[in-house]
């Protein structure tokens, strides 16, 4: 055993490390890892604007609505009552409004006859046929017709102002009737249902949530350390937790321009068409941002100081150890990152961190698996 471990010694001693070097790669995908879930861009929480209680229900979870279809109603016979009261009160304006207007025509045609008899009676006071006091209860007549065909014109303009009144509670009372019923506002389905008959709900209280099966993706977050090199166009693969074994394809259809201040994330939207419509569902996605045909990849474990552009790395140069900083690219998702630049001819990258490392020594070089 003193034996081994002296061989072992003189090995070290005189250059007998044996390194691990990076050697080209061809073809290699670079991709992007995001979590997320499945989502849809067109989704409503619906409810009614009025509150009540729930006395109809038409659809549940999973079924395809129409747009303008009747999903549910609220008890309305409160209402129904409140409308045709107003509608009472609108028909009672209505024949107060025609009796203002008949006055008025009546009270239009006195005013001119009285009006024509006062001067008569006024021309015939200068030929001394009628005495000045005949012609003087003509005129004053006269006037009294004014003075009424006046008040009946308010009464008319009061009349039409009650009217306006009456139609507007009317149609108040029209929309509030329709509010009783919920429709769908357009083409989907009904994702989840959340009360059933006879609950009390508050107005704008959630009973259905409906979606576009059109407009599902899956809303995927990338860190913002790996989300430059997403583009919209790029494609994807997503593998939900529902499925582990499937892979469905999608592309980046929207890249969010406001990241997330407190996780440092970006929100990107895949698009996939295949992917099942279970919103809510955890999906991991990989996006390919790039391909390489030809790249020298070192693993990040063995970078030292790394700050996400440049690093540290040890290098053979004539078949003795350095130590260089040099720029990196891209990365893979196992964790090696793409040689940028700054490595001297003939430098073999170290990738690989074993004990017995320092600058000048002599060492031999094994090429690590592409």
């Amino acid at each position: 055993m003193a034996v081994l471990a002296v061989a072992a010694l003189l090995r070290l001693a005189f250059g007998g490390l044996t390194v691990e070097v990076a050697v080209p790669s061809k073809d290699v995908p670079i991709k992007v890892y995001g979590l997320g879930t499945i989502e849809a861009k067109v989704s409503s929480k619906l409810g009614f604007a009025v509150g009540g209680t729930l006395s109809e229900l038409r659809v549940d979870a999973g079924e395809m609505v129409a747009k303008g279809a009747v999903l549910g109603r609220l008890d309305d016979g409160e209402q129904k009552a409140r409308l045709a009261a107003a509608r009472a009160q609108y028909d009672k304006a209505m024949a107060q409004s025609a009796s203002a207007r008949a006055i008025v025509a009546k009270a239009a045609a006195n005013r001119a006859q009285k009006e024509r008899v006062s001067q008569r009676r006024k021309s015939l006071v200068a030929s001394g046929t009628v005495s000045e006091e005949t012609y003087g209860d003509a005129h004053a007549a006269a006037i009294s017709a004014g003075a009424d065909a006046q008040s009946a014109s308010a009464e008319v303009a009061l009349a039409l102002a009650t009217l306006a009144d009456a139609r507007a509670q009317l149609d108040l009372n029209e929309v509030l009737l329709a509010r009783h019923t919920l429709v769908a506002p357009y083409d989907g389905r009904v994702a989840f249902r959340s009360k059933e008959l006879g609950s009390v709900l508050a107005p704008g209280e959630a009973v259905f949530t409906v979606y576009d099966p059109e407009t599902v993706w899956v809303l995927a977050y990338v860190d913002e350390t790996l989300a430059g090199g997403v583009a919209v166009g790029q494609s994807a693969e997503v593998r939900l937790r529902s499925a582990p074994a499937k892979r469905f394809a999608g592309s980046v259809v929207r890249i969010d321009v406001e990241s997330d201040r407190t996780t440092e994330e970006r929100r990107i939207y895949i698009a996939c068409r295949d992917c099942p419509q279970h919103l809510g569902e955890q999906a991991e996605v990989m996006i390919d941002t790039a391909r390489l045909d030809n790249a020298l990849l070192v693993p990040i474990a063995a970078i030292q100081g790394f700050d996400g552009r440049q690093g540290t790395v040890w290098t053979v140069e004539a078949g003795k150890l350095a130590r260089r900083k040099i720029f990196f690219a891209h990365r893979t998702l196992d964790g090696r990152l793409e040689v940028a630049g700054d490595v001297p001819d003939g430098a073999r990258i170290v990738t690989r961190i074993v004990s017995g490392l320092g600058e000048g020594r002599s060492v031999r070089t094994t090429e690590a698996s592409p």
